[in-house]
């Protein structure tokens, strides 16, 4: 694609790896400051998803597995990929029942966010659950899970001492607490959830 991006020249483009995930773009540009140069993208076929189970309680549901790029445990909120063809809802009802066996009576769409949007194009989407019912879990192949069911501030603690560092949770619980703490969520949900 040639052509401008911003204040970027683009030339020619080609792509240097690609898997059923993702494609490694390599771009031949000309940078503001006018000095030629190569940018790499990196495209990814699905949308990040991510979900904060919410008990009436004030308790959520976390999620531990390996994770291979850093070749170390994770505690996650409920998240995996959704294809972009089918609507993130969808896509989010999946992976919840997948990774947990919740289902959830009702949803809201509470965060959109660019995860790493120096390099890459992928886009997030979290939801908050509520209304939860229990069934049977049915991770994928890829997948060895645990769950565990705390308190939403044990779980923001967490997330804000740097024990969790997913940066989609991260980012999940602090909107989350932002939003219990003013008012956008159910009065009594809220209070459940900011209770120490």
């Amino acid at each position: 694609m040639n052509g401008t991006r911003g204040p970027w020249q683009v030339g020619a483009s080609r792509t240097v790896y690609e898997n059923p995930w993702l494609r490694l773009t390599e771009h031949d540009v000309t940078r503001p400051d006018g000095e030629p140069g190569l940018y790499g993208v990196v495209e990814f076929a699905n949308l990040a998803i991510a979900i904060l189970p919410l008990f009436e309680d004030g308790t959520t549901v976390l999620v531990g597995q390996h994770r291979f790029p850093q070749d170390r445990y994770s505690w996650e909120i409920p998240e995996g990929g959704g294809p972009l063809d089918v609507p993130p809802l969808d896509s989010a009802r999946r992976e919840l029942k997948e990774e947990t066996g919740l289902e959830a009576a009702n949803w809201r769409e509470i965060l959109r966010m660019d995860l790493s949007n120096s390099v890459t194009d992928e886009e997030a989407i979290g939801y908050i659950a509520t209304g939860l019912t229990q069934g049977e879990a049915a991770p994928e192949g890829t997948e060895v899970l645990q769950t565990r069911r705390v308190p939403f501030r044990m779980a923001l603690h967490e997330a804000v001492s740097g024990r969790i560092t997913d940066a989609l949770t991260v980012a999940m619980l602090l909107r989350a607490y932002y939003m219990a703490r003013e008012g956008e969520l159910d009065e009594t949900l809220a209070a459940a959830m900011l209770q120490r």
